[in-house]
């Protein structure tokens, strides 16, 4: 039997939620210097950014290849190489009427995240953008959550990256594409594979469980992180930022200094993830309250992605991914109590292993039928459980160049589902940490409100931690 470069569970159900109004692909949107980018003559390189995407991509093979269904939907889609792979329709050049303003790079980075990819080619594209003031460089780059997850997505972008302005121009090798096997192929393919399956979810479970100590140990294990999953306050309260999403959007940024996360962190108490979570709260708070939405006692139910990408898998692509749930306080509480109490929560969190319960639940999705996921998947738009998603990737902190070029700044953006109005993704690179605010154009015409409430929450939690310093 073929043995095929196959989707996960994980990975097919992002493209089984994905709808015209609700793209599932993650983003960014960065800016570069821009002098490298140009030659004696003032033209964009495209042609040699083009090579050196190219160069890089054996080191990521899934970007040349496409999607193929297995016929009647009896297994889960696999990759195959794209035999008219065109590195021209993935790597684009594009213009702002100089000098392009940040305002206007903004929009054009909405237009661009709006569409959805095509599925006849390799789910992902660059577009470099030409005229920003300063003689800087956009770069917005689009890959479907199918292809890579947060943490992947960094390590595409270090691949393709330098660690200094040290530059010259590759030559890209030959690439020959494998050729698809014939559908009735997959087809027979795949049901071999699936009538294996049970017997290997068996052969799992006994390994899990051998010996009665060991059963006992992991069934406890289990039932006690599962219990931080489903209890009384698992269903989340109904708030403004949980109305039906469009198919437009908004983009707002907020750049706070990892330094000054990292003071907050040490004089308070908590981690990095713990002062973040505190200043989205702080945020959510004036959001909230400028919308009469009342805010007495709310806690929001926020979903936070895990990595479990074991060290030896940077590099690899795919969704490895797991998630907690945080109980958010939103109300006006003074900022040091609301990061006192996030602390408290996730360090009983991660004691009771939630995220590994999340993981272990999402891998035994594997064992399912194509068609439950899928359904699964589509169910996820109506959920009532979250209100909303808070992703914090690590990136390098240290400068990175792409041609020479040092990359200046770099803004996650998350997508959107039917019933979360707004999303924050966060990622940290070179001492700041650079908040993406991605929002329906339509509920969430405020989001500056969002992106000064949260300024304000960093800047009242940094005032304490000085005068505690100080003291």
């Amino acid at each position: 039997m073929n043995k095929y470069d196959r989707l996960t569970a994980l990975d097919a159900s992002f493209l089984h939620m994905e709808r015209l109004e609700y793209p599932m692909h993650v983003g960014a949107v960065s800016v570069l210097e821009g002098a490298p980018f140009f030659d004696a003559n003032g033209h964009f390189r495209i042609s040699e950014a083009r090579d050196l995407v190219q160069s890089r991509l054996p080191l990521l093979p899934r970007f040349r290849r496409r999607l193929m269904n297995v016929p009647y939907d009896q297994g889960r889609p696999i990759w195959i190489d794209d035999d008219h792979f065109d590195i021209a329709y993935h790597v684009r050049l594009t213009a702002l009427p100089k000098p392009g303003s940040w305002e206007q790079l903004v929009a054009l980075t909405t237009r661009v995240q709006e569409n959805l990819l095509d599925r006849e080619r390799p789910l992902w594209e660059l577009w470099f953008v030409e005229g920003l003031e300063d003689g800087h460089v956009g770069l917005i780059q689009k890959t479907h959550h199918s292809l890579v997850d947060g943490v992947s997505g960094v390590d595409v972008a270090t691949l393709l990256l330098d660690a200094t302005p040290d530059y010259v121009r590759p030559v890209p090798h030959e690439w020959t594409p494998e050729p698809a096997p014939s559908p009735s192929q997959l087809l027979i393919d795949s049901l071999r594979e699936r009538a294996t399956e049970p017997a290997e979810l068996v052969r799992s479970v006994r390994s899990m469980m051998r010996g009665p100590r060991h059963a006992v140990e992991r069934a406890g294990e289990l039932g006690k992180s599962l219990s931080t999953m489903v209890h009384r306050e698992s269903i989340a309260p109904r708030t403004s930022i949980n109305g039906r999403t469009g198919r437009h959007r908004l983009l707002s940024v907020v750049r706070i200094p990892l330094s000054e996360v990292k003071a907050i962190r040490k004089a308070l108490g908590g981690t990095v993830n713990d002062v973040v979570l505190a200043g989205v709260g702080g945020g959510l708070h004036q959001l909230l309250s400028a919308r009469d939405d009342d805010v007495e006692d709310l806690r929001l139910r926020v979903l936070c992605p895990v990595s479990v990408r074991a060290d030896d898998q940077h590099g690899d692509l795919g969704n490895k991914i797991s998630a907690i749930f945080v109980s958010l306080p939103v109300g006006p509480a003074d900022p040091v109590d609301r990061l006192s109490e996030i602390s408290a929560q996730t360090a009983d969190l991660k004691e009771k292993r939630q995220a590994l319960s999340a993981d272990l639940l999402l891998n035994m999705s594997d064992y399912v039928a194509p068609t439950l996921v899928s359904l699964a998947a589509r169910a996820v738009h109506r959920q009532p459980f979250v209100n909303l998603i808070v992703t914090n990737v690590p990136g390098p902190q240290v400068p990175l160049y792409l041609m020479g070029a040092r990359l200046i700044e770099a803004f996650p953006i998350v997508p959107l589902t039917q019933n979360l109005t707004v999303v924050v993704g966060i990622l940290s690179y070179d001492g700041t940490l650079h908040f993406g605010l991605w929002a329906d154009r339509d509920a969430g015409g405020d989001l500056e409100v969002l992106a000064g409430g949260i300024e304000d929450a960093f800047a009242e939690m940094a005032k304490v931690a000085t005068e505690r310093g100080n003291r």
